[in-house]
C-alpha cells in the first residue's frame, strides 16, 4: 500500500472555493500532502473539538488549548476577560490556531519511515474581539453547539455577569493551510524485499462513553443521540 493524499485541487462537492496560500501558509515540507480545497479546511475544523491558540505574551511564545466553533469562514474562540493570553490575542497581534486529528499510526519496515495518518489545519491572522451584543451571543451559541450540540436551547442562557466575564474572539479563515496523510507505509525497496518487520496501519477510532448524569436526571435526547453516534 502506498501513501495517498486528498486531492490537492479540483474543488469539493458543492463547489467549495479553494484556499489561496500566502507565503506563511504555503506548505513546503511534504507539499504533496497539502490540500487547497476550502471544504477540507471546514471539514477538519468541524471534526475537531480542541484547537491550540498560539501567540506571544510578554515576549515569550505561548500555546494554549481551547474550545472553538466555526460559522462559515469565521472561527470563534472564547475565554475569561481576565486571562492575559486572551487579552494579548485580541490586542491586534498576529495569532496562529492549529487543529490536528490523528487517524492512525503507520508502522513501517524501518524506524525512519514510521509515520501517522492525520488531518491538520493551521490558520494565521488577527483575532478580533467581538463587542456587538448580538454577535457575541451568536459566537457563544456557535461555540456551544460545536462542543455540545443541542445545549444552547436546552440550558439557561448566559447572564449579564457571565457575559461580562467572557471575551469572544473572531478569527477569519482566509489565511489557512490544510495538510493530510492517508495510506500505508512508504518503505525502501530493500526493506520490502528483506521483509523482516511487520508494516501496516493501526487505525485510531474515538467513541463516546456512557453519559454520566450529575444527579437523578432523565437523559435528554440531544445527549443520548450524540452518545450513540460516532465521534468523527
Amino acid at each position: 500500500m502506498t501513501e495517498t493524499c486528498l486531492p490537492p485541487s479540483g474543488g469539493t462537492p458543492g463547489g467549495a472555493a479553494e484556499l489561496s496560500p500566502t507565503p506563511r501558509s504555503t506548505i513546503k515540507r511534504g507539499a504533496n500532502r497539502a490540500v487547497t480545497d476550502r471544504g477540507a479546511l471546514h471539514a477538519v475544523l468541524d471534526a475537531g473539538l480542541i484547537c491550540h491558540l498560539a501567540t506571544v505574551v510578554d515576549g515569550f511564545p505561548l500555546v494554549l488549548p481551547t474550545g472553538y466553533g466555526r460559522d462559515g469562514d469565521t472561527l470563534y474562540l472564547h475565554g475569561s476577560t481576565g486571562a492575559l493570553s486572551l487579552r494579548t490575542a485580541m490586542s491586534g497581534v498576529q495569532v496562529c490556531v492549529a487543529v490536528t486529528l490523528v487517524d492512525g499510526i503507520v508502522y513501517a519496515r524501518s524506524v525512519f519511515h514510521h509515520s501517522m495518518n492525520y488531518r491538520s489545519a493551521v490558520i494565521h491572522g488577527t483575532a478580533v474581539r467581538v463587542t456587538d451584543p448580538a454577535e457575541r451571543l451568536h459566537g457563544l451559541r456557535v461555540l456551544t453547539e460545536h462542543m455540545a450540540p443541542g445545549s444552547w436551547e436546552h440550558t439557561r442562557q448566559p447572564s449579564q455577569k457571565e457575559l461580562a466575564a467572557t471575551a469572544v474572539l473572531a478569527l477569519d479563515l482566509t489565511e489557512a493551510a490544510v495538510k493530510t496523510r492517508t495510506g500505508g507505509p512508504v518503505d525502501d525497496e530493500d526493506d520490502v524485499e528483506a521483509n523482516t518487520a511487520w508494516a501496516g496501519v493501526l487505525p485510531i477510532r474515538e467513541v463516546w462513553g456512557e453519559p454520566e448524569s450529575a444527579a437523578e436526571l432523565d437523559l435528554p435526547g440531544h445527549v443520548s443521540a450524540r452518545a450513540a453516534a460516532p465521534v468523527r
